[in-house]
């Protein structure tokens, strides 16, 4: 006998879609901080063997996050990340094929305060990255920090995350089979400073590791550029020169993460909060550069393949602006 369900009501999948984003938000927020705090305060209780073991499987397992994680398929592909997906919408756009022998380093722009588009593009399958992209396995990195906190550095390599570190890079590059995509968030923490809607300023100027990290292995690039991604939230205002922006620096020298001072709308209010405005994300994935193999490239040929990226990515910026309203006279500014 088949049993059939009711297809849920508009109000309930938008609770469920407000759910889910704000256990993403909160899972970024707070948990890492509760993780350890339980692994801590297990070691007092009569569950004390649990924290115990684990510490001695964290130490063996110490080297995972840099040898390409661990991830688990069906977190992957867990229903909550479609809520997710369907909250703001996120879509995914291929514009060109990528070859499964081959292995690719993505640039992703920009950071945004939170990069939901590239948590739920290349972290999960709720944009169908293995239908578009066949025989391809994402990796995004992220900063090594949080792969030291217990529990919490499972649940980042469940989803397909590593460790943003070289050797961690070249582990996923250099694998002779093929077929592995390593997604970089090129302006990283200190961009996330920018990250306020309308804005189109990319912290990519001076940023050429990436490109140096390409060469080294013969490693095509690909630029991606995600429309939407700093309308999320509004940020308290941070001009160059100022405070404010002279503290969050500063932060950022002495923990490795930056501190952005965001809000956007509440759970059950629209007026203030930390969860994200519903605003669309569109991913944009551009075409593969070519880029030639050479051990010790001069700083010439790094800044040759660097300018043609940027080039690159403001032709992808150009090509597809209007289709996201955003208006002629915008350009890319890099910094």
């Amino acid at each position: 006998m088949k049993v059939e369900f009711a297809p849920l009501s508009v109000p309930m999948q938008r609770r469920l879609q407000t759910a889910s984003v704000v256990q993403w938000v909160f899972s970024f927020l707070g948990l890492a901080q509760c993780c350890t705090a339980a692994f801590i305060a297990l070691f007092f209780t009569r569950f004390w063997l649990v924290s115990a073991l684990y510490a001695a499987w964290w130490f063996i397992d110490r080297e995972k996050p840099s040898k390409g994680g661990r991830r688990i398929h069906c977190l992957r592909n867990s229903v909550v990340w479609q809520y997710m997906r369907d909250y703001f919408p996120i879509t995914l756009v291929k514009t060109a094929e990528l070859d499964p022998r081959q292995n690719y380093l993505m640039g992703f722009h920009p950071h945004g305060v939170l990069a939901a588009g590239a948590f739920i593009n290349f972290c999960t399958e709720a944009s169908g990255f293995s239908t578009l992209f066949p025989g391809i396995t994402p990796h995004l990195m992220m900063l090594s920090l949080w792969f030291r906190i217990p529990f919490f550095r499972d649940y980042l390599m469940s989803g397909g995350l590593v460790s943003s570190d070289k050797e961690s890079a070249s582990y996923v590059l250099q694998r002779p089979e093929g077929g592995n995509m390593l997604a970089i968030i090129v302006g990283g923490a200190q961009e996330a400073l920018d990250a306020r809607p309308g804005s189109y300023t990319l912290l990519l100027k001076n940023r050429k590791g990436f490109v140096r990290l390409a060469i080294k292995h013969g490693t095509p690039l690909v630029p991606v550029f995600s429309f939407g991604e700093n309308d999320l939230f509004e940020q308290v205002r941070n001009p160059k020169g100022s405070w404010l922006r002279q503290l969050q620096h500063r932060l950022q020298q002495i923990m490795g993460i930056s501190l952005p001072l965001f809000h956007a709308r509440g759970i059950f209010q629209y007026s203030f909060g930390l969860v994200p405005y519903r605003r669309p994300i569109c991913t944009v994935v551009g075409k593969p550069i070519p880029v030639q193999r050479k051990h010790r490239p001069s700083e010439e040929e790094v800044d040759q393949v660097h300018q043609k990226y940027l080039n690159e990515l403001c032709n992808l910026f150009e090509e597809h602006k209007a289709k996201y309203n955003i208006p002629e006279d915008r350009h890319l500014e890099f910094i």
